[in-house]
């Protein structure tokens, strides 16, 4: 059975990127344009990864992160941030937040599926 990826990204080129290259390795992928949307996803659908950026209107990444660490269910989900922001201060914000890796945008489709991969074996 297919793994399941969340991917939250309020820029729709960039879910479609991510999507193209998830699909095309054998994912399943749901999407939402910010974090209240997929927070809203979460409640209505299992996923076995989440990808999501952290600048984004209505709910940003750290604070949905944060969201998806209180519940129960979620907990050992791995979580991956994609972004442009790569500075250690953004980072530091993230793992303690609860991300489980860090990938800066411009990615490789490469980079995005071996660390898919090594977070959802």
């Amino acid at each position: 059975m297919a793994k399941r990826v969340l991917t939250v990204d309020d820029s729709k080129t960039m879910r479609d990127m991510v999507a193209f290259t998830l699909k095309n390795a054998g994912f399943d992928v749901v999407e939402a344009e910010d974090g209240q949307k997929g927070l809203s996803v979460l409640g209505s659908a299992s996923v076995d990864v989440i990808i999501t950026d952290v600048n984004m209107p209505n709910m940003d990444g750290m604070t949905f992160i944060r969201h998806v660490r209180s519940q129960p269910q979620f907990k050992a989900t791995p979580i991956l941030v994609l972004t442009t922001e790569g500075s250690d201060e953004t980072k530091q914000k993230g793992r303690e937040a609860g991300a489980t890796g860090w990938i800066v945008k411009p990615f490789s489709p490469e980079k995005l599926l071996q660390v898919v991969n090594k977070v959802c074996p």
